[in-house]
């Protein structure tokens, strides 16, 4: 039980998920912003694979109520991450916060459990590359004075200035909030799915709610955006990039099509994760 539990702190540490969280704010907001976006999405789907691996394999014989803390950990990390997001100016601190609560929406679908659970975890996991990786790649591309452009107030008027990179940013945003028909939804879906089905109705209420308080900070910025005036200052593209340009069109396109057409990509997650759970 104690090896199990010291496990359960570990890939806690690595999902960034709360208590173990303090680490990510910083690291996002001071790490370059190509690798806060590999920290992010990278780094975030491998630790949860080999979360959801020695769950399914290596540790269920412990004695230990793994749905029960991992309830609580979920709780915990989708409202302190959506609570602390809405006071950041930092739109890098910002991102760090909602990743912390994406992971309790995760960590829903690993209580969850089964096919269903688990395998709307790879899918979400796919999903929040998209959409955090493109939201990372517009902040990449912009600048302000020889700098990266990281503030609210940075993207006053954005719209006016790039309209693309303020659609592109926006269509991110809300597939983070979880609005139809992006991927997001989607996969929220799937995960508070998996957990009334499971029967943790109040679990998947606690995630609607959170996602509600999440909506206000997407939806600042994108108000900043398309209805401020913009700043004679305001920000430019860093360097125009053609791989950069390439890599928030497929960004976009992922978002969409995982919203659009999602049942293959859940059933190709669903049959990775069966053979773990056949031996159950």
């Amino acid at each position: 039980m104690i090896g199990a539990g010291l496990l359960l702190v570990g890939f806690g540490f690595k999902i960034s998920s709360v208590p173990f969280h303090l680490w990510t704010s910083d690291v996002y907001e001071g790490a370059p912003t190509a690798i806060t976006a590999f920290i992010a999405t990278g780094s975030k789907a491998a630790a949860f694979a080999a979360l959801l691996r020695v769950l399914t394999a290596s540790v269920r014989a412990a004695s230990l109520d793994w749905a029960a803390l991992l309830s609580v950990l979920a709780v915990l990390s989708m409202t302190v991450g959506n609570v602390i997001a809405i006071a950041q100016q930092n739109l890098k601190r910002m991102l760090a916060y909602s990743s912390i609560a994406h992971v309790g929406y995760m960590l829903m679908g690993v209580v969850a459990g089964g096919t269903l659970g688990h395998g709307s975890v790879l899918f979400y996991l796919l999903v929040y590359t998209f959409m955090t990786g493109g939201a990372f790649g517009v902040i990449l591309l912009l600048e302000k004075n020889g700098r990266e452009a990281v503030r609210l107030a940075d993207y006053g008027g954005l719209a006016l200035r790039h309209p693309m990179m303020a659609l592109a940013l926006s269509v991110f945003l809300l597939s983070l909030i979880g609005i139809p028909p992006t991927a997001g939804f989607v996969g929220k879906f799937y995960l508070f799915g998996a957990a009334v089905r499971a029967g943790y109705v109040w679990l998947a209420v606690i995630g609607a709610l959170n996602s509600a308080v999440a909506a206000y900070y997407y939806l600042r910025l994108i108000v900043y955006m398309y209805m401020r005036d913009p700043d004679p200052g305001g920000p430019t593209v860093a360097v125009p990039s053609f791989a950069g340009s390439l890599a928030l069109v497929v960004a976009v396109w992922g978002v969409v099509q995982l919203g659009v057409l999602p049942a293959p990509f859940l059933d190709l997650a669903q049959a990775a994760v069966a053979p773990l759970l056949a031996g159950r």
